[in-house]
């Protein structure tokens, strides 16, 4: 981004209102990703006589109020370390480009941190220690992130925690909390149906960021495994899940999610890194949506 068009995109976001900066650095457009595993926790369990509002509700509230606090966390930290420089190519970053005060998101990072505390605790009371052992991993990983003296976003294996919270741990455990056996054979698969795309959205972050990330001392696992192989592999994960979902509920709705899936992985493989890439991250959370879909009406 050059010097003239971070003063543009700083200038076009000034006009926005304040309630639309807090939007944009909470990153609501894949806020689905951690809303998508408790939706299918619930088939599962309705499937089965047991579906339970209650826990949906919080659960839904809880991971996220996780995910968000995790966003807005980054926004500020990543400012703070110098992270997010004047040729970033992912979407804008409130505190970087001085919009937001970075002690005023980590607040709201904190707030959000507690709202999924209390609507943790309800689970809790339903679920015991093994809900609050999820709850507080969940909680440190999210501060972790962005934190310490080896920040979470910068090591290869983000793509695998990805997988594991926002897909096993997410379906199994709002599952659990609804009478679902969690280690069934049909909820790990929904697990991965919807893990491995959450993954893919990470993936196509830090392939898109990787000159950025390198030249910041990170050694994100787009950096590690080369450019080509990011793009691979962004496409297996998106395979992958739907082929979870053909294993889930083989229908002819799955043509839905393939079509859209076959679309981004040509749109990866050709598209050069740029901003242009940006465009992807909502059609990517958009694919596991979709899959959501596909195996529900099925």
């Amino acid at each position: 981004m050059t010097g003239q068009s971070l003063a543009q995109t700083r200038e076009r976001l000034a006009a926005l209102p304040r309630l639309a900066l807090w939007i944009i650095a909470a990153r609501f457009k894949t806020v689905s990703l951690s809303l998508m595993p408790v939706l299918a926790a619930g088939w599962l369990a309705a499937g089965q006589g047991g579906f339970r509002p209650d826990v949906m509700l919080a659960a839904m509230l809880a991971a996220s109020a996780i995910q968000v606090g995790t966003n807005l966390w980054n926004d500020a930290a990543d400012a703070a370390r110098g992270v997010d420089r004047d040729d970033r190519l992912g979407p804008p970053r409130m505190t970087a480009l001085g919009l937001l005060d970075g002690a005023q998101v980590r607040r709201a990072a904190l707030a959000a941190f507690g709202a999924a505390v209390l609507a943790g605790l309800y689970l809790v009371a339903l679920g015991g220690w093994p809900i609050v052992a999820i709850g507080l991993m969940s909680l440190l990983l999210g501060y972790l992130y962005s934190m310490g003296p080896y920040p979470m976003s910068g090591l290869p294996f983000g793509e695998v925690l990805v997988i594991a919270f926002f897909g096993f741990v997410a379906v199994s455990a709002t599952a659990w909390l609804q009478g679902v056996d969690p280690m069934a054979g049909r909820t790990l698969l929904t697990g991965a149906m919807i893990g491995f795309p959450a993954a893919a959205v990470l993936l196509l972050n830090n392939h898109r960021d990787r000159a950025q990330d390198e030249r910041a001392g990170r050694r994100t696992l787009a950096i590690v495994i080369g450019e080509r192989a990011s793009k691979l592999l962004y496409f297996a994960f998106l395979l992958a899940a739907c082929g979870f979902a053909a294993l889930i509920a083989p229908s002819l709705w799955l043509a839905l999610p393939v079509g859209l899936v076959l679309w981004l992985g040509h749109a990866m493989w050709h598209w050069q890194i740029s901003a242009k890439l940006n465009r992807l991250l909502a059609q990517t959370a958009g694919a596991q949506m979709l899959l959501v879909l596909a195996v529900v009406l099925a």
